[in-house]
């Protein structure tokens, strides 16, 4: 085969150069292939593994006790009684084998029990924060007790759990004997104004009419406004970055199993979400110590236990700002603050978490739960 003057392939080179260029496409065919049956028809990805059992039930709520998959090395008498939001479902925390907070807890002896919420329906539309912490909570926690035998107890709270967490404290301290609170990116001050702030601004949002037309806030909306946040690694970034990791299926996995729990929220009560939106967001009540439950004031100086406050540095839906706070307001002598390098979601089930979180609360627990 001639060649003109001046190319500088050889005959077996370009055939080369051929060869090398239809395997890069068909490599990309494939991956594309791939990526469009993962997003048109992903599959089934198990979360919430961790043996557990039901032990109290009130309407939607249920709250479960872990059991260790493993014959723990130590054993804490004072169980944990994790306190999760009421949006979003719980198993983040147990999202899969290896990447489970429940899991860790379990296996280092602890004793854990978690209220998960539920789905609330039209008929629980007039539920109240009131009703979720002078109701709710209190007896679950005293189940908690008599299920563990226990005489103390840990109480731990994430993102809206946390304030749950802080405020059924206030209110029943030393009624419920609490040994330790522990909280992860706690809402409780809002006088810093993040973008949530801008938008419930009631000049421009009126959760009055919205409640109105929807009964309960729906997940979609809340998901959509978190996402808002920062919009194109939740829009655009996430997906990407999946299709750079097609070939590596454990990373596929734990993207999967991310984006299911992100996809399958639960609404938030109406009542409640009118609360956390006017009495929070707009009137920062909590932290300025004019917040009542059932007519009576949410005191966080109340709270005496031994208090963890973790805080996301790089989160930006529970601002660090709006956790540090938490530790000039309450009356704690034994009370500790720690700024993880994670964000929101991250902290929990990050890379990072099982290096930075689990070893941080089972260091802070340990010494204060026998």
């Amino acid at each position: 085969m001639a060649t003109k003057s001046g190319d500088t392939n050889t005959p077996i080179q370009s055939e080369e150069l051929a060869k090398r260029y239809q395997e890069e496409m068909d490599h990309a065919l494939k991956r594309y292939n791939k990526a469009i049956s993962l997003m048109t028809n992903p599959p089934e990805i198990k979360t919430g593994q961790t043996p557990r059992e039901v032990i109290w039930t009130r309407n939607k709520a249920k709250v479960y006790h872990y059991l260790p998959t493993q014959q723990p090395k130590n054993h804490y008498p004072v169980p944990i009684f994790f306190i999760y939001a009421l949006i979003n479902r719980p198993y983040v925390v147990d999202l899969r084998p290896g990447a489970s907070l429940m899991e860790f807890l379990v296996n280092q002896g602890y004793d854990v029990y978690l209220i998960d919420w539920g789905d609330p329906g039209l008929e629980d539309k007039d539920l109240t924060l009131d009703d979720y912490i002078m109701d709710y909570l209190p007896r679950a926690a005293k189940h908690v007790l008599r299920h563990s035998g226990a005489k103390e107890l840990t109480i731990y709270g994430y993102c809206i759990g946390a304030a749950l967490t802080a405020m059924f404290a206030a209110m029943f301290t030393p009624e419920i004997p609490f040994r330790n609170m522990v909280v992860m990116a706690a809402p409780i001050d809002f006088s810093e104004k993040g973008l949530f702030n801008e938008w419930l601004d009631p000049k421009i949002f009126n959760v009055n009419q919205i409640i109105e037309a929807y009964g309960n806030m729906p997940s979609s909306m809340i998901d959509f406004g978190s996402r808002l946040l920062k919009p194109i690694p939740n829009f655009v970034s996430t997906y990407t970055g999946a299709f750079d990791r097609l070939w590596d299926d454990r990373a596929i996995e734990s993207w999967l199993s991310m984006q299911k729990w992100v996809n399958d929220g639960t609404d938030f009560p109406g009542a409640a979400f009118k609360q956390w939106v006017t009495e929070f967001y707009q009137q920062n009540k909590l932290s300025k110590g004019e917040f009542k439950l059932r007519g009576k004031p949410c005191l966080l100086s109340n709270i005496k236990a031994n208090l963890f406050n973790i805080i996301a540095a790089q989160d930006h839906i529970s601002l660090p700002s709006q956790s540090k706070v938490l530790m000039d307001l309450v009356s704690s002598t034994d009370k500790e603050e720690i700024i993880l390098p994670a964000g929101h979601v991250g902290l929990v089930v990050g890379r990072s978490a099982s290096k930075g979180l689990w070893p941080a609360l089972d260091k802070w627990l340990a010494p204060r739960s026998v």
